[in-house]
């Protein structure tokens, strides 16, 4: 092991590494008055800056979780060092050479094993990149990102290299720089062979990924031969010093940019990070092989500061993975105190493909806030639902309400609920609006634990599907609802009495009924052949609809209703016919209704010609309607 660092050395360390420039690494200071400097604490989640820099003390101080103490402290913590790798490190950045009282100088391989994994990348990254400038195999490479539109000096800005596919040329540099296979193995650069350590990486393009410090903690490998089985993308599997959940491609490039500007630009890609800066965006950053989350929110929630005015622009493919991926964006958004949009190129190509075709410029303009993340979100999910139905409205206010309701802005969400009701074409705004408030104050309530609550009446409609309870007598419905009694009473006379509705019964469509229930009797009745099939047998007739059922529940409330008296002393053509003309008009009136939503829906940017023949079919309904009211069962 090796000896205790020189005190005097420390000290040395400390007075060379100012504190602030090494906590600016990690996240934006401002200044707090009194010479001191103030941030978003790096050690717990804050909404209001608590964590404190002296300069001239040389120490830090959070007021939120009490975490403190001196450079040193700093860089423990933040990177989980020991004492021994902190000083390294700072020694290190500071040029200053460490002496250690029980054992002379410490030579490499007595190092703390972070700061060797760390320096074997390092020494990797150096390694790779004069294979992609100088070897004759590497012109692969050279092509594969000139064809992009990178150049040399580009691929040297961000330290683009080349691994060839010889199995272990990097093992054996690495050995000859004093490492031992063990460090090989757990720095990921190096996996296990029939003989002994070889090259993980082997033929593909080479990304060094930096952590937010600047230093090399893995790689992201592209392949570029057929030849080559393995996945499009290979990186650095989670080691001491990478966890892909926890790093950002380009930030180390892109931090003072983000803190500066408090925006950051999120894409998809190695290369369109590459795009981004070099066509004028250097707030670029990129995430590793895997899903946009939670830690990575933590990285850029320190850089923006949570101040109002920040932005987060995600950019994705225009592709379904693209709208997933947004999506799942959108799940973490409301921890961002940034607003957060979403870029998505018209011809649904990347940064990367948009500056190849089109320039510079139009990355620039592509990363502009346009579409706010909440708003792509909700219309990917209304866009799944059949809006010119009452069922598919409801079912995408299910959808999309909880999803306002998680927006933590009261008045933006009262905003974006009104917005919602016109998406989906729903007259009543103020009923989206008290729905998504109930949601969030159950949220506020519940902690967001539990299944929200749901309309009485979809709870019904779920039950009587699932089947009639024991003891019960079929569906519970409230036959005080006049529409469900109407239906009922429909629905009785067409079993009982089919001489007095047909043929009019027969026309209507299933979607007339609206109780579920009595929809599937209403089908019932069609399969068997129609109210007309029981003019001749009665009987036949009603043992034909029960047939027809397609389970006991449905086959039980056939029964039911075959069975119930009808509301009416006198059961003739004159009542039958009022209850035909009050379904009917119900169902216009509904399909009126329906149209009108349409109508909202295409006046905020809809097809001309077709609003027209929306408007057209609306005149016809309400000239149907009003006919119906002046003649009852004569406009049938």
């Amino acid at each position: 092991m090796a000896g205790r660092i020189n005190d005097e050395d420390v000290k040395a360390v400390r007075d060379a590494v100012p504190i602030d420039a090494v906590v600016s690494e990690y996240l934006q200071l401002r200044n707090a008055g009194g010479g001191n400097l103030k941030g978003l604490c790096p050690f717990h989640d804050e909404k209001s800056p608590s964590f404190q820099v002296s300069p001239s003390k040389g120490l830090f101080h959070c007021f939120g979780c009490q975490e403190g103490g001196d450079t040193i402290t700093f860089v423990m913590k933040v990177d989980h060092l020991s004492f021994s790798e902190a000083v390294e490190r700072l020694a290190a950045q500071a040029g200053i050479t460490l002496r250690y009282e029980e054992g002379g100088y410490n030579p490499a391989h007595q190092r703390g094993e972070r700061i060797r994994l760390v320096e074997a990348h390092k020494i990797a990254a150096q390694w790779y990149a004069e294979q992609l400038a100088t070897s004759p195999e590497a012109e692969t490479g050279r092509v594969f990102l000139a064809e992009r539109g990178f150049d040399q000096a580009a691929a040297v800005h961000f330290g683009v290299g080349y691994s060839p596919q010889g199995w272990d040329h990097l093992t054996r540099y690495l050995r000859g720089k004093g490492f031992a296979d063990k460090e090989l193995l757990l720095s990921g650069l190096s996996q296990e062979g029939r003989r002994g350590p070889i090259d993980r990486f082997r033929g593909r393009l080479m990304w060094p990924i930096r952590d937010i410090g600047g230093e090399v903690v893995g790689f992201g490998a592209r392949k570029l031969y057929e030849a080559d089985n393995g996945p499009k993308y290979l990186n650095t599997p989670d080691t001491a010093i990478y966890r892909k959940s926890q790093v950002l491609y380009g930030i180390d490039l892109a931090k003072k940019e983000i803190a500066k500007s408090s925006r950051a630009v999120v894409v998809e890609g190695y290369t369109d990070v590459m795009a981004c800066h070099l066509a004028g965006v250097p707030t670029a950053i990129a995430t590793c092989g895997t899903a946009f989350g939670g830690e990575h929110i933590k990285i850029l929630r320190r850089l923006l500061m949570d101040n109002g005015s920040a932005r987060v622009i995600f950019t994705f493919d225009g592709d379904a993975a693209g709208q997933k991926a947004a999506l799942r964006a959108f799940e973490d958004d409301q921890k961002f105190a940034a607003e957060t949009y979403i870029a998505v190129a018209p011809d649904g190509m990347d940064p990367c493909e948009l500056r190849l075709a089109k320039g510079d410029e139009a990355v620039t303009d592509l990363v502009e806030p346009r579409t706010p993340l909440f708003e792509f979100a909700l219309r990917q999910i209304v866009s799944r639902y059949d809006l010119d139905t009452p069922a598919g409205r409801a079912a995408a206010l299910d959808e999309a309400a909880p999803v306002v309701a998680r927006i933590k802005n009261s008045g933006a969400q009262h905003e974006v609920a009104v917005d919602l009701a016109g998406l989906l074409g729903i007259l009543d705004t103020q009923f989206v609006v008290r729905r998504v408030a109930q949601l969030a104050r159950w949220a506020r309530d519940r902690g967001g634990k539990g299944s929200p609550p749901q309309d009485r009446s979809r709870i019904a409609e779920q039950q009587w599907a699932a089947g009639p309870r024991p003891g019960g007598s079929g569906p519970a419905l409230t036959l005080r609802n006049p529409v469900y009694a109407a239906e009922r009473e429909l629905l009785k006379l067409a079993l009982q009495r089919p001489e007095l509705v047909s043929p009019a019964f027969d026309a209507y469509g299933v979607d007339e009924f609206t109780a579920p229930p009595y929809a599937a009797v209403r089908q019932a009745v069609a399969e068997s052949g129609g109210v007309e099939y029981g003019l001749p047998d009665p009987q036949e007739y009603l043992v034909r609809v029960r047939d027809a059922a397609p389970n006991d529940t449905v086959r039980a409330m056939v029964t039911e209703l075959a069975v119930e008296p009808i509301l009416r002393r006198t059961v003739d053509e004159t009542y039958a016919g009022t209850v035909l003309v009050q379904i009917r008009r119900r169902a216009v009136e509904r399909r009126i209704h329906d149209i009108q939503s349409q109508m909202t829906r295409l006046s905020t940017g809809g097809d001309a010609a077709q609003l027209a023949s929306v408007q057209n079919e609306l005149w016809v309904l309400q000239q149907y309607d009003q006919a119906l009211r002046e003649r009852g069962a004569e406009a049938l």
